[in-house]
């Protein structure tokens, strides 16, 4: 386990480079408090960010959908990541910046608080296990679902909206599964806690249209992957009992990259060509291979 507060390095905090143990925020921040908080999930690959301008620009929308802006540009943020992944020296890393409202207010009002923006980096494997990868995780379904639209600003990455995932991915854990498989408000399926699905049917992608869930930068890269080696993508709603007459399954997500899933609640399933196809072809465009 890594203890994230105790750490060499360092962290970009409010416009410079701070010393990692350094870096803290006052309990009674309305972020924490109140959930007024967005962040990135962004990999390095060869020292390089993969798709860092629509990383930036995500995270500049999502503080946008919870009212406020963020005290820098889109080039001075990605000025700090880069100076960032530098400073830690790490080839291949993880990147999480975030934004929350200070402490200057405390109450669900906030209007006059100070928005604060952090970058850290640090090294980090894939987000399953190799063996994970290899056979397919495993997933269970989820006890919450993602809200409707019109109860949260769902097209948004805010802190607030993954409690539901810890909480679905927590049990999904206690019960020996990898992850949780989470359904929308309707019924329908939508996502894991932390990473976009698709399903192969003859030789098809089959994925959820992303009306209350994010549209995710490693979904559309592999859309585009898909596309340019012929294989259709189709964007529907999605029902559970179609699952079970998927050929196979993956999820994608920047922490996920592209991982096969091999088992859904009781039915279990292969890693198929398709998949394979994709992950080696996008472990090709993030500069794996």
């Amino acid at each position: 386990m890594i203890n994230f507060d105790d750490q060499d390095g360092q962290i970009w905090f409010n416009g410079a480079l701070r010393e990692w143990r350094d870096c803290k925020l006052h309990v009674l921040s309305h972020g924490l408090h109140y959930a007024s908080c967005v962040f990135e999930g962004e990999r390095v690959y060869a020292g390089k960010v993969f798709k860092l301008r629509e990383h930036t620009q995500r995270l500049i929308d999502s503080a946008a959908a919870l009212g406020f802006e963020l005290p820098y540009a889109l080039e001075e943020l990605e000025r700090a990541t880069d100076e960032t992944v530098a400073a830690q020296g790490y080839a291949d890393a993880y990147v999480r910046p975030v934004a929350w409202r200070g402490s200057e207010m405390m109450g669900v009002s906030a209007q006059e608080t100070k928005i604060n923006v952090a970058i850290a980096v640090w090294e980090w494997p894939s987000y399953f296990s190799p063996e994970a990868r290899l056979k397919g995780i495993r997933l269970k379904r989820a006890p919450w679902r993602r809200p409707s639209p019109e109860t949260a600003p769902v097209h948004s990455k805010a802190a607030g909206l993954y409690m539901i995932c810890t909480l679905s991915k927590h049990e999904a854990e206690a019960d020996g599964f990898d992850d949780a498989l989470m359904l929308d408000w309707r019924g329908r399926v939508a996502e894991t806690t932390g990473a976009n699905i698709f399903l192969v049917q003859n030789g098809t992608l089959h994925t959820p249209t992303p009306d209350c869930f994010l549209d995710g930068i490693t979904r559309r890269t592999v859309m585009g992957l898909a596309k340019d080696r012929g294989i259709e993508t189709v964007e529907r709603a999605i029902m559970p009992d179609e699952i079970g007459r998927a050929d196979e399954i993956f999820v994608t997500g920047t922490a996920a990259e592209v991982t096969p899933v091999g088992q859904i609640d009781d039915l279990h399933l292969q890693v198929g060509p398709v998949t394979r196809t994709l992950m080696d072809a996008y472990d090709a465009e993030v500069g794996k291979t």
